[in-house]
């Protein structure tokens, strides 16, 4: 168990993180006209904008609140904020940003499963995709009660300590989660495999943020009348 446990906390992250980010560029570079969110609001309507709205703000909450509490150093907020603190709000914050996620996306799964034209249109990655991240969504709701049995903030300490010895290509990172709890290790090897299949699916369009709509010009739609 011991080699799995290095390949997958020590290693595994670096070969997700790598083809996330040359696979990105590759297809930026070579596959343009696949570079797309493939919207399927066109085809139908109903339900669409209700669905969509809670899972991308419940996904855009969890991704902040994954990127600012697993990657900033604990002496940043050490003096205003224990780390016992930080971790209720990570279950609360968290909890209710995974039942958007959780409750807009399998709307939006069902959608694709069982609404006949959108189905047409969707390819297997797309349905394994939004399959995967309901199944991460539900693994993250899931370690809850388990950090409920270290208020002090303990095991959410060994989280972040993996992490931030990973982003900063520090060895022997697996060695911070020693004692966690089985579903944390599950939900942080499906979480790295997301970054691994992120280029060949339609989750690239994340890169392209709307950015410009702030800066650029208005435009004028008149109706021909």
């Amino acid at each position: 168990m011991q080699y799995l446990n290095v390949f997958f906390y020590d290693i595994y992250p670096y070969l997700c993180g790598t083809v996330f980010l040359l696979g990105s560029w590759v297809r930026y570079d070579y596959g343009q006209y696949t570079w797309r969110a493939s919207s399927s609001q066109m085809l139908d309507k109903k339900g669409f904008r209700l669905a969509s709205n809670l899972f991308h703000i419940g996904i855009l909450g969890i991704f902040v609140g994954h990127f600012l509490g697993m990657l900033t150093p604990h002496w940043m907020y050490q003096a205003f904020l224990p780390v016992s603190v930080k971790q209720q709000m990570a279950m609360w914050l968290g909890g209710i940003c995974g039942v958007l996620t959780l409750i807009g996306g399998l709307l939006l799964l069902k959608r694709r499963l069982f609404n006949p034209r959108v189905r047409a249109s969707s390819s297997t990655a797309d349905i394994l995709i939004l399959s995967l991240l309901m199944i991460q969504c539900a693994l993250g709701l899931g370690t809850i009660p388990f950090s409920a049995q270290h208020t002090d903030g303990s095991e959410m300490l060994k989280l972040v300590n993996w992490a931030q010895a990973v982003v900063t290509f520090h060895g022997g990172a697996s060695a911070h989660l020693d004692g966690v709890a089985y579903i944390f290790r599950v939900h942080l090897a499906l979480g790295m495999t997301l970054f691994l299949l992120f280029p060949f699916t339609r989750l690239v369009h994340i890169w392209s943020a709307p950015v410009e709509y702030v800066t650029r010009r208005y435009q004028l739609v008149r109706s021909r009348r």
